[in-house]
C-alpha cells in the first residue's frame, strides 16, 4: 500500500495493529475466560492519534481507503485505547534506524541484550 503522507502510513499501521489487538483481545477471553482490560496502542504520530480519535472525514483524508477506518469504531467504543508514545520510547528503532552508538546501546539494553566481553 502506498502511503501519501506519514500521518497516513501510521494510520493504516495503526489499523493493522488495532486489528491484531481486537483477535488477540477475544482470542485471550476464549481461553481463559477473563474479560481482559481494552489493549492500548501506542502511536508516535499526534495527527494519526487524532485521526484515529475524528469520525469526521475531512478533505484530506478522504481518499484513505474505508477497510481502515476500523481503528476510528475501534477508539469510539473502547475496544482500543490509544495512547502517544515519543520517539524516545520506540524500541523497534533498534532494528528499523542507522543509531550512534550510545543511542544503540541505550536502546539494546532496554530490550534486555547485554554485552558479554
Amino acid at each position: 500500500m502506498v502511503a501519501l503522507s506519514s500521518c497516513e502510513a501510521e494510520y493504516i499501521a495503526g489499523a493493522a495493529a488495532a486489528c491484531q489487538a481486537v483477535w488477540l483481545t477475544r482470542l485471550l477471553k476464549e481461553v481463559t475466560g477473563d474479560d481482559s482490560p481494552a489493549p492500548q496502542l501506542k502511536m508516535d504520530n499526534m495527527s494519526a492519534i487524532a485521526l484515529s480519535k475524528n469520525p469526521v472525514l475531512h478533505d484530506r483524508s478522504k481518499h484513505i481507503d474505508t477497510k481502515f477506518h476500523f481503528i476510528r469504531e475501534c477508539v469510539g467504543n473502547g475496544t482500543i485505547l490509544l495512547e502517544y508514545a515519543s520517539s524516545q520510547d520506540q524500541l523497534a528503532d533498534l532494528m528499523t534506524k542507522a543509531l550512534g552508538r550510545s543511542r544503540f546501546c541505550e536502546l539494546r539494553e532496554k530490550i534486555g541484550v547485554v554485552n558479554l566481553v
